[in-house]
C-alpha cells in the first residue's frame, strides 16, 4: 500500500465507522463460528497499525505480522510486544503447526500468489485450526481505492471458493458483509466512474454521518455467521485444512 494509506489508517482506525463496526462484526463471527479454546494462540497476518489486535486478544494470545515499518512500530506498541515482518507467501521464520486461528483481514487481495499464500498459512495452523479471511468483493467495483491500496484483485464468491479449493483447503462458511451500505457504496463507485471523479473513499465523514454509518454497518453483527448476507462490499470466509 502507499504510505498515505498507512498514515490515514493510523489517523482514523479508532474513529472511522468502517473500522469500528467491522471489528464488532468480526468478533461476533469468531464467537459464533470458530469456537476457539480458552488458551488460543492467534496470528494476524498483515495487521497494519494493529487496529484489530485488542479485539483478537479477547480470544487468546496474539502474534502479528506487518511488513510496513511505521505501521509495524505502532502495531507493536498496541500489542505490547514486537510485531514480525515476515512477508507472504513464504512467511519466513513463522513456526508451523502453532496457531488455533490465523486472521488475514483485507490482505489476500494484496498478494499476487494468493493460492500459495493460503497453503503457507495453513501450514502454521494447529490440527483443527481455522483461517479467517476477509477480502473486497465484486471486481466491477474496482476504483481508485483499489489502486491506492495496491490491490491485485477483488473477489467474487466463486473466485474465492476456487482459490481456497486450489490451495487444498476446506471452506467452512462464506458470506458477504457490509451489505446494508452496499447500495450507497455501489452508487458511489459507479457515479465516480461516470463522472471521472473517483477517490480513495477513506476520509472521515462528518460526525453525524460517521455515527449513522457505524450504527447501520454494525447491525450486521447480529446476523453474521447465522445467515448468509445479501451482496456486500466485502466477503468473509472461515477455512480449515483438509
Amino acid at each position: 500500500m502507499e504510505r498515505v494509506v498507512y498514515d490515514r489508517m493510523a489517523e482514523l482506525d479508532e474513529r472511522h465507522w468502517w473500522y469500528r463496526a467491522r471489528r464488532r462484526i468480526l468478533e461476533q463471527l469468531i464467537r459464533r463460528r470458530i469456537g476457539l479454546p480458552k488458551d488460543a494462540r492467534i496470528l494476524e497476518i498483515g495487521c497494519g497499525t494493529g487496529h484489530n489486535v485488542l479485539m483478537l486478544k479477547r480470544f487468546g494470545e496474539v502474534d502479528a505480522i506487518e511488513i510496513d515499518p511505521a505501521a509495524r512500530k505502532l502495531a507493536s506498541e498496541r500489542l505490547g510486544k514486537e510485531v514480525g515482518s515476515a512477508p507472504l507467501p513464504e512467511l519466513p521464520g513463522v513456526p508451523e503447526a502453532q496457531y488455533d486461528m490465523i486472521a488475514i483481514l483485507d490482505v489476500l487481495e494484496h498478494v499476487p500468489e494468493d493460492r500459495e499464500a493460503l497453503r503457507s498459512i495453513a501450514r502454521r495452523l494447529k490440527p483443527g485450526g481455522k483461517i479467517l479471511i476477509a477480502v473486497p468483493a465484486h471486481p466491477w467495483m474496482w476504483s481508485a481505492h483499489d489502486v491506492v491500496n495496491h490491490h491485485q484483485r477483488r473477489y467474487t464468491k466463486q473466485g474465492l471458493r476456487r482459490v481456497i479449493a486450489d490451495a487444498g483447503l476446506k471452506l467452512d462458511m462464506m458470506s458477504y458483509f457490509n451489505s446494508l451500505l452496499f447500495p450507497l457504496a455501489a452508487a458511489a463507485r459507479l457515479g465516480g466512474r461516470i463522472t471521472g471523479k473517483e477517490d480513495s473513499d477513506d476520509k472521515l465523514p462528518p460526525a453525524p454521518v460517521n455515527k449513522a454509518f457505524e450504527w447501520l454497518f454494525g447491525l450486521e453483527r447480529y446476523a453474521i455467521g447465522r445467515i448468509s448476507l445479501t451482496p456486500g462490499v466485502s466477503l468473509v470466509a472461515i477455512v480449515s485444512a483438509t
